[in-house]
Formats: structure tokens, C-alpha cells, sequence
């Protein structure tokens, strides 16, 4: 991609992740986006539709991100803590984004597609480890693990990433390992 293609893109969604921690994205106007990045509205319409497919691109490239890290790890999947750490990573590393994407309506569909990749690292795990495991078995356990991390990483999001990434990964371990039995009663 040309430099200044790629520099004109950043310029954009920089503006437009700014202003979204400022208000709602019903309140976000192109020429808004316009005035404050310095560039005229032929240009934004050249790579956008509108605000919301502007959202729509940055949250693709986001979970772009997130594969990318789940994959570099999938060789070494051998604990739910090795997994976490890499994705949360990434989220911390995107701090900005993570709050407007896990604000905006509430939306945590967008990690659907990286919980396809940890279902399916989880299952060959489980399937290799526990043969006897029943595919129903296996779809259970992964919705009660994924959803409950999921919510653990929505509550660390919400209270604007109060813990480090070690942190966090143990608590989504060894819920996931253990369950709330063993977390609430540690000692």
C-alpha cells in the first residue's frame, strides 16, 4: 500500500477512535472526521462508505490482529493461560479501541471468530487427551469456558484494565481449569 494511502487511513481512524471516546457514533459526522483529520470528503468516501463501515474496517483489522496472535501460539497450545495471554496482549496493547468496541452497543461478537480458533485448539486438545470425551461433552465445556472468559475480559475492559495481562490470565485459567469452586475458596 502507498505511504500515503496508509498515512491518510491512520489519520482517519485515529480521529475517528478519538472522538469516539468522546461520544456516540450516531453523534460522529464524516465531515467532522473531515475537518479534524485535514482532508477533504472525496477522500474519506474513497476508502469508507460511511461511519459505520468505518467502524466495520477498524474492528476487521483489530481481529485481524487477534488471529495473527492466536496462530503464532497455536504450536505451543498446550494450556488455556497460553492462549490468553497472547490475545490479551493484543487487547492491552489496543486499550483505545478495546473500550470503543466493547462500548459500542455492547458489541463482543466481534471475537467470534477467535473463539472459533480456541474452540477448535481446545477440542483437538481435549479430543487427543480425553478420547473418550463425547462431541456434546466438548460443546459444553467450550461454551461455559469461552463465555465465561469472555465475560472476565468484558469486566477487565470495564474497569479500564485494572490488572496486568498475567494477572487476568490466571484468573481466566484457572476458572476455566477449576471452576468457581476452587476460585472463590483460594485459601
Amino acid at each position: 500500500m502507498d505511504r500515503r494511502i496508509k498515512y491518510t487511513k491512520n489519520t482517519i481512524k485515529e480521529t475517528f477512535i478519538n472522538l469516539l471516546l468522546e461520544k456516540d457514533i450516531k453523534k460522529i459526522t464524516v465531515s467532522e472526521i473531515c475537518k479534524l483529520s485535514d482532508i477533504n470528503r472525496a477522500t474519506f468516501y474513497r476508502y469508507y462508505l460511511d461511519v459505520y463501515d468505518l467502524l466495520d474496517k477498524i474492528e476487521e483489522e483489530f481481529v485481524e490482529e487477534l488471529k495473527t496472535a492466536a496462530h503464532l501460539n497455536e504450536e505451543n497450545f498446550n494450556s488455556v493461560s497460553s492462549f490468553s495471554k497472547e490475545l490479551l496482549t493484543v487487547f492491552l496493547k489496543n486499550k483505545e479501541l478495546v473500550k470503543i468496541l466493547f462500548n459500542t452497543n455492547n458489541n463482543i461478537y466481534f471475537l467470534n471468530d477467535i473463539l472459533e480458533i480456541a474452540y477448535e485448539k481446545c477440542k483437538q486438545k481435549w479430543q487427543s487427551d480425553l478420547p473418550n470425551l463425547s462431541e456434546e461433552d466438548i460443546e459444553y465445556a467450550s461454551i461455559f469456558i469461552f463465555n465465561g472468559a469472555l465475560g472476565v475480559v468484558n469486566y477487565w475492559v470495564k474497569n479500564d484494565f485494572d490488572k496486568d495481562v498475567d494477572e487476568v490470565t490466571e484468573i481466566i485459567e484457572r476458572l476455566s481449569y477449576f471452576g468457581t469452586h476452587k476460585f472463590i475458596y483460594k485459601k
